[in-house]
């Protein structure tokens, strides 16, 4: 059996979150990061987010010190650029970001921005990226938010594939995964990298495996919540299997 070229990303906002959730010295996050690493993951994702409900910002310094690749998912914020210049993580994914919301809700509204808007976000991409930082945008799959993505600078793209696990359940999901298709499609022509995730799970994943062009998955909350059950350590490995599977 060949490995899959497609690489795995875990999100480990959601062991932050029960630790901060009794502002306790446990579970501890860097025991995550290494139980992620050794089980297969190839990176590993964080969001700090303007209300730290649950990734801190010693949680942030501390991870970046012990993993392999981090991805930090930040919004375009003055104290967010600030933090990810200090920190220097391998990669930066903006998303948007609400305080009301339980989890990203959707992408970024890029085709809403002011021409002022604009111009700042891409020298702030040009920031990070003058500092070794690989730049992503989180966006919904909409061609003019990929072209758009380019135009300000991205490295790389992930789509939100919120819609298509919502769609899944009710096994009405080819319309969005044709969208998906086709930004994947566009763009690999533009020289963007394509990422992908949000609300995947050990059900649904088959289908995005078959985008093409696909770099990498982030995955988080459905990798977790199986960990209650059957541990970190085998819930990377069952889902590395699928991943390892598709081709």
């Amino acid at each position: 059996m060949t490995t899959s070229s497609v690489l795995l990303g875990v999100n480990i906002d959601h062991v932050a979150f029960i630790k901060k959730s009794r502002e306790t010295s446990y579970p501890d996050l860097i025991q995550a990061v290494k139980i992620c690493e050794k089980s297969g993951a190839d990176s590993i994702t964080i969001h700090l987010r303007e209300d730290r409900r649950h990734i801190q910002d010693v949680d942030a310094i501390e991870i970046r010190d012990h993993c392999k690749k981090l991805n930090f998912e930040m919004a375009n914020t003055q104290e967010m650029i600030a933090f990810a210049l200090k920190l220097k993580p391998n990669f930066c994914c903006f998303v948007p970001e609400k305080r009301d919301e339980k989890t990203t809700e959707g992408g970024l509204a890029l085709r809403e921005m002011t021409k002022a808007q604009e111009t700042q976000f891409k020298n702030n991409i040009e920031m990070l990226k003058n500092n070794g930082i690989e730049v992503s945008l989180f966006i919904d799959p909409d061609e003019k938010s990929v072209e758009k993505s380019k135009q300000l600078g991205a490295s790389s793209i992930e789509l939100h594939t919120g819609p298509y696990a919502i769609c899944y359940e009710s096994n009405n999901y080819q319309k969005e995964l044709k969208k998906l298709i086709d930004c994947a499609n566009l763009a690999n022509n533009l020289f963007l990298k394509v990422n992908a995730g949000h609300g995947l799970n050990y059900k649904n994943l088959c289908p995005i495996l078959k985008l093409p062009h696909l770099n990498e998955l982030n995955i988080g909350h459905a990798i977790i919540a199986e960990s209650v059950f059957v541990g970190l350590d085998d819930a990377i490995k069952k889902i590395k299997r699928i991943i390892d599977n598709s081709d």
